[in-house]
């Protein structure tokens, strides 16, 4: 479908109009992250910050604090270890290692609890079964676990991944955050001396917000982690968005739950997701350099930041481009009361059909890819139960001056880079996997488009992948070129690379000194 620029230039029109004055930076919260952009945090002075008009049974004094908000410190370490001694480690869990985890309430504004390193664990199904727990949690995929599942999650074999990653050896997790790495190797070797022998270290992975007016951006330069939903009865409503999602699509047992019947010790529980995603930056940025469009009335650089942000579906600064259309607006992208508040329609412009208009915003571009909105209807509609919480973080050092000369990224394994991928959900079909397979890595979706002849939407272009396909195979989207929308891009290299993961359940902090270590 071929625009003209007119249609181009009233949108953005219409966005200039929309516009409010730049908004100065608040001051950082000393203990969080929290560049401009970010989401403000419930407080805990108000407890659960139930919305007048929906009850909850959420008790934040139980839900580990990773869940619901990230613990969103400036370091993060995963540290995945094996269990060797069940008997001791067990007693160490109830007896020391459930005081040092950390609840969502300390971690929340206001909390006069909030401890200099957070802790939070999780365990993976053989984890359980290597604590003799072997009740069914109801979720076959977290049985099954992601080593499993990798060709069916699209990633080109196992060859890729990190070795601790390839097979069932993982028992758990524990995530450590703090503002300094001193702090969080000190609080890791108290954890190792408490559980001494009983455990073995599998794999580490240390995460961290990037520098200066890079904190809260990920490595491709997108500010990241602004598009979780709301969940009800945790939120309070005073940031403007779709409609607050369910609890119980996040946290097992309560409202919104779509299974029953699992034990009652899992109530405030969650499953973790966790992807390490290597990021080739220095060929995303090559790739977007030589694609730029060729929209009138806009620089060369504009053109091609035009089109990096057609790929993500937000600018640089955080702006979505369905309410920024033509150019960045980092007023608006660290205005955490409107860069969220959109669903892709537009009835305020005369003809404006959602299930077919990509002059705002491509199906293909990753964020609509991953959160369709209004594409779908009413995100909370009946069977709308495709939602994730992310709580990931950067990984690695900053591209070197030799990998931007070159455009290729380093092989010194010392200069990987990416992002520790972190996602929580009550099912992990309906959840993390639905979302990977039926949307991201399917080139069909959403389908069928009006006006798209002869052209599929294309997988997602940044994580997408066709299953079964090799690295690097190359994959064709449509819609980024907002003149026209059925022009096909090839994109014959892939910008993000799977180094595996595993899928694991976070508990309920009561369970830690009750059915996990009994």
């Amino acid at each position: 479908m071929k625009l003209s620029s007119l249609s181009i230039f009233i949108s953005l029109a219409i966005h200039a109009a929309l516009a409010a004055p730049e908004i100065k930076r608040a001051s950082s919260d000393p203990i969080l992250i929290n560049p401009p952009g970010f989401p403000s945090l419930p407080s805990s002075r108000t407890g659960s910050r139930i919305t007048p008009q929906v009850a909850t049974t959420l008790n934040l004094n139980d839900i580990q604090g990773d869940v619901l908000i990230g613990m969103r410190k400036v370091k993060e370490l995963f540290f995945f270890f094996s269990i060797k001694d069940a008997a001791t480690f067990k007693s160490k869990l109830g007896s020391d290692i459930h005081s040092l985890v950390t609840n969502t309430n300390q971690i929340l504004p206001g909390s006069s609890n909030v401890p200099v390193t957070a802790v939070n664990v999780a365990f993976s199904n053989t984890g359980l079964l290597a604590l003799n727990v072997t009740d069914d949690l109801l979720d076959p995929d977290f049985v099954s676990g992601q080593f499993a599942e990798a060709s069916s999650l699209g990633d080109a074999g196992t060859s890729n991944w990190v070795p601790g990653f390839a097979g069932t050896n993982i028992h758990g997790v524990f995530l450590l955050a703090a503002n300094d790495v001193q702090d969080i190797d000190t609080q890791l070797a108290n954890i190792q001396q408490i559980l001494g022998d009983s455990i073995t270290e599998i794999y580490r992975l240390s995460g961290a917000a990037r520098p200066g007016d890079e904190e809260g951006h990920e490595h491709f330069g997108f500010l990241d982690g602004i598009s979780n939903p709301a969940v009800q009865g945790f939120d309070d409503g005073s940031r403007p968005q779709p409609a607050a999602i369910a609890s119980g699509r996040f946290i097992l047992g309560t409202d919104g739950d779509t299974v029953s019947g699992r034990p009652d010790w899992t109530t405030g529980g969650s499953f973790l997701v966790f992807r390490q995603l290597q990021q080739k930056v220095p060929e995303f940025n090559k790739y977007v350099e030589d694609n730029a469009l060729n929209v009138p009335g806009l620089s060369q650089q504009e053109n091609t930041d035009l089109f990096g942000a057609r790929l993500i579906g937000r600018w640089k600064s955080g702006a979505p481009i369905d309410l920024a259309p033509l150019r960045d607006d980092p007023a608006l992208g660290a205005d955490s009361q409107r860069n969220n508040n959109f669903n892709y329609d537009h009835p305020e412009i005369p003809g404006f059909n959602v299930k077919s208009n990509q002059t705002l915003c491509p199906f293909s571009a990753h964020l609509r890819k991953t959160r369709p909105r209004a594409t779908l209807g009413a995100e909370t509609g009946a069977g709308d139960d495709h939602h994730i919480i992310r709580s990931g973080i950067p990984y690695g050092p900053e591209v070197t001056d030799a990998e931007t000369s070159s455009n290729q990224s380093s092989t010194d394994p010392s200069l990987e880079r990416g992002l520790a991928f972190v996602a929580y959900q009550s099912n992990i079909a309906s959840g993390f996997k639905f979302i990977q397979q039926s949307w991201i890595d399917n080139a069909q979706f959403p389908s069928p488009i009006a006006g798209i002849t002869g052209n599929t939407t294309g997988i997602d272009p940044i994580i997408g992948r066709v299953a079964g396909s090799a690295t690097d195979a190359p994959r064709v989207i449509t819609g980024t070129d907002p003149l026209d929308t059925n022009k096909a891009f090839t994109i014959d290299s892939e910008f993000v690379i799977s180094r595996g993961g595993e899928y694991f359940f976070s508990p309920p902090i009561s369970a830690l000194s009750g059915r996990l270590s009994t």
